[in-house]
C-alpha cells in the first residue's frame, strides 16, 4: 500500500522553530531519495530539501542555513527541522520521493504569523 503521512505542522511565531515528520510506506522509502516540498497559497509546489538513501542532503536557497532534513530508515520516516521561520515559510508541507511520484499525501500546514 502506497502511503505518505505528514504531521507536525501548526502555528508558530516569526523566528520560531518547528519539526515536521513524514511516515512513508516501505515501498516508497526504501533505498530512495526523499524530499520535502511546500505549496504556499496561490503558488506552485516547490522543492525545499532532499536527502539521499546515504544521507547526503541538498537544500534550496530559501532553506539553506535554516532547515535541516534527516531520515530514520528503521522507521521509514523523514523529518524537516525548521528554524528561524519567516512569514513567507507559510505553506502546506509535503514529503515525497526526490524526484516526486504522482501520488501525494495530504501534507501538513505550517503557518508563521504573529
Amino acid at each position: 500500500q502506497v502511503q505518505l503521512v505528514e504531521s507536525g505542522g501548526g502555528l508558530v511565531q516569526p523566528g520560531g522553530s518547528l519539526r515536521v515528520s513524514c511516515v512513508a510506506s516501505g515501498s516508497i522509502f526504501r533505498d530512495n531519495a526523499m524530499a520535502w516540498y511546500r505549496q504556499a497559497p496561490g503558488k506552485q509546489r516547490e522543492l525545499v530539501a532532499l536527502i539521499t538513501s546515504r544521507n547526503s542532503t541538498n537544500y534550496e536557497d530559501h532553506a539553506k542555513g535554516r532547515f535541516t532534513i534527516s531520515r530514520d530508515n528503521a522507521k521509514n520516516t523523514v523529518y524537516l527541522q525548521m528554524n528561524s521561520l519567516k512569514p513567507e515559510d507559510t505553506a502546506v508541507y509535503y514529503c515525497n520521493r526526490g524526484p516526486p511520484m504522482d501520488y501525494w499525501g495530504k501534507g501538513t500546514l505550517v503557518t508563521v504569523s504573529s
